[in-house]
């Protein structure tokens, strides 16, 4: 599947401050996690047959594919049986249920934000399919940021796969209800983000994941 290209914007943060903020906040997350991302590891190996880390294609800035870093949280060739997770979905492992409600299994994204395919804070990367599904001012204006670890809409719908899997048809639910709703967070943080806006996100996002 193409996707249109996206031309640079410019957003209403500073693009330079907000890159050195990842660059050393993702630094020093790494080597501060280093012993529970080990161990972590290990565990996923021991759990269940697999790789350690899950590889998938999403779309980053300016519609550029990359394949993002997440610790495998399901069986091996899981996405056979579809690209959505609905409810107590059977394909997750049991390492995989834990790394899940903690969100421990998106610390890895942390290397893509060093490599300059992501950011701490920015609208989630999609995959391709719903991607293509955004309206096209929408796209250009959510494309033009690198795509984040977490963001308002993280948090606000941090138990998507429960919503979905109370649903007679997930996907219809996910591309009619759960995406445009989505988008407007991201909107929102397009037009209005800032190095202190993110600062509010992440501690958001850590007060959300131990509260639950």
């Amino acid at each position: 599947m193409s996707l249109p290209v996206v031309t640079a914007g410019r957003g209403p943060g500073s693009d330079a401050a907000k890159r050195a903020f990842d660059l050393v906040a993702a630094g020093l997350g790494l080597l501060v996690l280093s012993p529970l991302l080990l161990l972590l590891a290990l565990w996923i190996k021991l759990d269940s047959p697999g790789p350690v880390f899950f590889r998938q294609t999403r779309v980053g800035r300016f519609g550029q594919l990359f394949a993002i870093h997440k610790f495998r949280t399901m069986v091996v060739d899981a996405e056979r049986q579809g690209q959505l997770t609905v409810g107590a979905d059977a394909r997750v492992t049991r390492a995989g249920r834990f790394l899940r409600k903690s969100k421990c299994d998106e610390l890895p994204q942390l290397i893509d934000v060093l490599q300059g395919t992501m950011s701490l804070v920015g609208p989630r990367p999609e995959v391709p399919k719903y991607v293509a599904r955004y309206p096209a001012a929408v796209r250009d204006k959510v494309l033009a940021l690198r795509p984040g670890i977490t963001d308002w809409a993280s948090i606000k719908m941090i138990d998507e796969n429960e919503i979905l899997g109370a649903a007679a048809d997930p996907e219809r639910a996910y591309i009619e209800q759960v995406l445009p709703e989505k988008l407007d967070y991201y909107v929102r943080y397009a037009d209005s983000h800032t190095l202190a806006e993110d600062l509010r996100i992440i501690i958001a996002t850590l007060a959300k994941i131990v509260s639950r």
